[in-house]
C-alpha cells in the first residue's frame, strides 16, 4: 500500500490549470473519494490521449500528467486526459478501487461504474491516434514500457524513449518482466490481445477500437517520486516527438 494521495487537492489544481489551457471538464461519475473527471480539448480530429491514476498506489502518473499540462506540452492540438482514473484507490493508496477491483482488468466486463463511464466518454469522440498510460511497478528497479503498435514497426522510437528517460532511470534489466518476454532491454512489444481474454486493460480496449499506437510507461515505485514523475514526462515527450510520421 502506498501513501494516501490528496485527491481533492489534486483535482482542484489540475482542473484550474486545465481550464486555463482551454480544456473542458467532463464529469464521468462520483466515487467515495470524489468525482472521476476527464478533460478534453477536441476539434473533430483524432486526439492524443493520456491516462493516469489507474492504480491508486502509483501516484507518479497523475503528478506527471499535471506537470505535462503545466509545461505547455499539451497546449496545442486535440487532447483528451484522464489524470486520476481511480479516485478511491488513490485516496486509500491501493492498487484496486475502494471495492477491491483492479480497474485495469475491467475493460471488457465493464463491471465498475468508473470503467463504464470512462469507456462511454472514450466512445464519445474519435478514437485517439496516440495513447500514453502512466503506471508504476513495485517489483522493478528500472524503467520499461509496453508498446502496442498497429502501424509500422519503429524500433528507433523505442530507443529514443528509453534514451530520454536515462537521466533518471536505466532500462529495467530483467529479460522477463511481469511474465512478459522483452523485445529488447526495457521494451515489451505487446500484441493487441489481452493476456487473460476476459480481463482487458485500458490499452487493449483502445487497440480494439483501432488506436494506432499506445505506450504503457512503468517507473520503479521504490525510487524517488520526483524522479518517477520526471521520467514519465520525458517518456511522453519523446513519444510525442515521434508522432509526425503517423
Amino acid at each position: 500500500m502506498a501513501e494516501a494521495f490528496d485527491v481533492a487537492s489534486f483535482l482542484k489544481e489540475f482542473g484550474e490549470l486545465a481550464e486555463s489551457r482551454g480544456f473542458i471538464r467532463r464529469h464521468l461519475c462520483d466515487t467515495d473519494a470524489g468525482p472521476l473527471l476527464a478533460w478534453e480539448r477536441l476539434d473533430g480530429t483524432a486526439p492524443d490521449y493520456i491516462s493516469a491514476g489507474m492504480h491508486g498506489d502509483e501516484p507518479a502518473g497523475p503528478l506527471a500528467a499535471l506537470e505535462l499540462l503545466r509545461s505547455g506540452v499539451l497546449d496545442t492540438g486535440a487532447w483528451a486526459i484522464c489524470p486520476a482514473l481511480n479516485p478511491t484507490g488513490l485516496a486509500l493508496g491501493t492498487r484496486e478501487n475502494g471495492a477491491g477491483i483492479d480497474l485495469n482488468r475491467d475493460y471488457l466486463a465493464l463491471s465498475t461504474e468508473e470503467v463504464r463511464t470512462h469507456t462511454a466518454w472514450l466512445a464519445s469522440f474519435p478514437c485517439p491516434r496516440f495513447f500514453a498510460s502512466l503506471h508504476e511497478d513495485w517489483e522493478t528497479s528500472g524503467f520499461y514500457f509496453y508498446e502496442i503498435n498497429l502501424l509500422e514497426d519503429r524500433p528507433e522510437r523505442a530507443a529514443a524513449i528509453l534514451q530520454a528517460v536515462t537521466p533518471w532511470f536505466e532500462p529495467e534489466p530483467a529479460t522477463l518482466i511481469d511474465d512478459h518476454e522483452i523485445r529488447s532491454t526495457g521494451w515489451i512489444y505487446h500484441v493487441p490481445e489481452a493476456d487473460a481474454p476476459e480481463n482487458w486493460p485500458e490499452a487493449i480496449f483502445l487497440a480494439k477500437r483501432g488506436c494506432p499506437v499506445s505506450f504503457t510507461f512503468e517507473t520503479p515505485s521504490a525510487n524517488c517520486l520526483n524522479d518517477r514523475v520526471a521520467a514519465h514526462v520525458a517518456a511522453v515527450k519523446a513519444a510525442l516527438a515521434s508522432l509526425a510520421p503517423l
